[in-house]
């Protein structure tokens, strides 16, 4: 693609990386056959070639956004799946983020829409306030009927993600140190995370166990929270370098062989600390060396042997867009399981996003939507007893449409190799 920056304008090592990105692009229009809201809605400016146009207008004439480039961009689900499909390598991801910052710095968006991003944005990094808030969400509900349209969906999708069940306390997963259960064969932390935590610990508990009684000492550090990943989907770039900041400093005085993630859109951005920091004098280093460590928990367990007691149950495996797409995981998840005993089902279109996004489920309900309803049948389809997946966002969201228990990986994983049968799967018949 022809660009036509200035020569000066170069010099920002921003707009040279744009540049770089959008030069690539051949304009072939594959990405559009596997772009989730391309499918569903058939707009090429919602597709990632329509977007990578608007985004070189944008940039090109340094001028502030848009309503309507906002619009789809916002629609952008950064699922990355246009990633793996582009035969061109054209790094969509860098230059998503770069519009939605020039975005965030140049848009004054609607009064409530800005209210609700920023009570997100706020809240849901720091896992005790918005431990708190979940408490206090439901209390909004009354007030729907006094917004506007879209804003009362926006809430209404908000209220419908809530847990429908009593969260369950786990007795490992704190911030801390676990000793190894066996003889010691190395140190990681274990990424507490913000969200997680919060609504489903036992996944971090499932982790810690696993790991321990594989001989390794796990730290959880607590300090870092959120990894960033939250708010630098958001375009509020300075919130998010401070939180990768934080977590840089937290993971280097620990001392560790691997960084391990449970949250696999987590994993994404943190693989990327490196490139996210590279200007940086003081952390362009410590943050490659970070993301270098950076291991999703199927990816560390990768070569763990069978276990004594295989579990023969029919699971479908949902790979969220953060695994496949982000992460490059292939089918590791999926090998693990079926090495655990379990019968695992590949679900059709498994390369279409279920719509959970980070915060996308909430500022884009209708499309988010209609994306779970999707994945939601052809999970059905496969007639599993469970889901399986690796990403605290897809198990939230799947959630919301099928009563069929939707676990972590690491939670049957934990379960096949002599941990406790996860509560969700209490009363299902024949397990």
């Amino acid at each position: 693609m022809q660009t036509h920056f200035s020569a000066e304008k170069l010099k920002d090592p921003h707009t040279a990386e744009a540049n770089k990105i959008l030069r690539s692009c051949v304009h072939c229009g594959f990405c559009t056959a596997t772009c989730p809201t391309y499918v569903l809605l058939g707009d090429e400016l919602d597709s990632p070639r329509g977007r990578i146009y608007l985004i070189k207008n944008m940039l090109e004439k340094e001028e502030p956004a848009t309503a309507d480039t906002v619009k789809h961009i916002d629609r952008c689900l950064s699922c990355l799946s246009c990633m793996t499909t582009c035969p061109s390598g054209v790094n969509y991801m860098h230059l998503i983020d770069q519009a939605r910052v020039h975005v965030e710095e140049t848009y004054q968006r609607p009064l409530l829409e800005r209210v609700l991003r920023a009570v997100l944005a706020f809240t849901m990094p720091r896992p005790k306030l918005f431990t708190l808030a979940l408490a206090m969400a439901r209390l909004a509900g009354p007030f729907k009927a006094f917004l506007p349209a879209t804003d009362a969906r926006r809430v209404g999708a908000l209220l419908g993600l809530l847990p429908r069940r009593k969260i369950e306390l786990e007795a490992v997963g704190h911030p801390g140190t676990y000793p190894a259960e066996r003889k010691q064969i190395g140190r990681v932390a274990l990424l507490m995370g913000c969200v997680q935590s919060v609504i489903e610990p036992s996944i971090n508990a499932a982790t810690i166990r696993l790991l321990t009684r594989l001989g390794y000492e796990v730290v959880v550090s607590g300090e870092e929270a959120c990894c960033g990943s939250l708010t630098h989907h958001m375009g509020n770039e300075a919130d998010a370098i401070a939180r990768v900041r934080r977590s840089v400093d937290q993971w280097t005085k620990a001392k560790v062989d691997a960084v391990i993630v449970t949250a696999s859109g987590c994993g994404t951005t943190i693989k990327d600390y490196g490139f996210m920091l590279r200007l940086d004098p003081a952390y362009a280093e410590k943050g490659a060396a970070i993301s270098a460590k950076a291991r999703d928990i199927v990816e560390f367990l990768g070569n763990i042997p069978p276990p004594a007691q295989p579990k023969p149950m029919r699971v479908a495996y949902h790979s969220a867009c953060s695994m496949q797409h982000g992460q490059k995981m292939g089918n590791r998840a999926q090998v693990l399981l079926a090495r655990a005993g379990f019968d695992v089902q590949d679900v059709p279109e498994g390369h279409l996003c279920c719509g959970s996004a980070g915060t996308y489920n909430i500022m884009q309900p209708e499309i988010a939507e209609n994306l779970r309803d999707r994945k939601v049948a052809n999970i059905l389809s496969t007639k599993p007893q469970a889901i399986a997946t690796g990403n605290i966002g897809c198990i939230t969201q799947i959630a919301t449409a099928t009563q069929i228990p939707i676990l972590h990986s690491i939670e049957l994983l934990d379960w096949a190799y002599g941990g406790p049968k996860p509560q969700k799967l209490n009363g299902l018949s024949g397990v």
